[in-house]
């Protein structure tokens, strides 16, 4: 997992993986511009778009998964308003995982989840801007094969699409 490729604006660390849900685990964390120590990632961030991606494993599991490595995703990020108000951004953002495992040859089987998007109005003497727009994504899949730096690959891109970076080789005009 380790081994990804990935955009020099995101950072990838370990982090501590659930304990319970296979009999063996690993996660990561994943953040775009983030710590400026590359060995730190954490599971929750203040800002811009952040996500986690764990793998279970469970040699029991091969009915229930059709395979014995279960990969489980989630990624939050902020949002500015323009975006977070299209209706079709969760549907967009559901495509772009598809999308991201289809161009990285991330072979794969039982793909699900959700894809969340949010809007916070703030009231009173609580801190923070006084609205606020997220998107939330949460999803599984059964990897196929050894190699997971493909997986880990197209969540990155994932990643980088809801933080908004521009694709890769391309400058943002004006920067």
């Amino acid at each position: 997992m380790h081994a990804a490729d990935l955009r020099p604006e995101i950072t990838l660390g370990s982090i501590r993986p659930p304990q319970r849900l296979a009999p063996f685990s690993h996660a990561i964390g994943l953040e775009v511009g983030g710590e400026d120590n590359p060995d730190i990632v954490p599971t929750d961030a203040e800002g811009d778009a952040f996500g986690r991606l764990i793998l279970l494993h469970d040699p029991g599991a091969e009915e229930a998964w059709e395979g014995a490595m279960r990969l489980v995703a989630y990624i939050q990020a902020d949002m500015d308003d323009a975006v977070a108000g299209d209706p079709l951004l969760p549907d967009v953002a559901w495509q772009w995982l598809n999308e991201g495992l289809e161009e990285e040859g991330a072979d794969h089987t039982n793909l699900g989840g959700t894809v969340t998007s949010t809007a916070s109005v703030r009231f009173g003497e609580i801190g923070g801007p006084p609205r606020a727009y997220q998107i939330e994504m949460r999803a599984s899949w059964t990897a196929e094969g050894l190699d997971l730096a493909p997986h880990v690959q197209a969540f990155a891109k994932v990643l980088a699409n809801v933080a908004g970076l521009p694709p890769e080789g391309v400058t943002k005009l004006g920067h």
